[in-house]
């Protein structure tokens, strides 16, 4: 199964900066352990691919709404600025 993933790089509040990596999944149950296993998971696979991530997130479709998971900082900039387009796909 491939899941798309979003690796995007900014500029950090505290300086320098900040690679992060959000991905088009979610758990199964939608549990907020089950999604964090999974987002473990997903993310030491796309690090384990050559990709740099310092904050990663889940990115899904709720009731119609789209729901973050992940990093409370990367969360929250997610929520002020939408979902980033798609740049990779990962085996799951």
């Amino acid at each position: 199964m491939q899941i798309n993933l979003a690796h995007i790089r900014e500029h950090s509040t505290s300086g320098g900066w900040i690679d992060f990596a959000v991905f088009d999944a979610r758990s199964q149950s939608g549990s907020d352990s089950d999604n964090n296993k999974l987002l473990i998971q997903l993310t030491s696979k796309a690090e384990m691919s050559g990709l740099k991530i310092d904050q990663s997130a889940l990115a899904y479709n709720h009731n119609g709404k789209i729901m973050f998971f992940g990093s409370k900082n990367l969360v929250d900039y997610l929520s002020h600025n939408g979902l980033p387009i798609w740049t990779h796909t990962i085996d799951a």
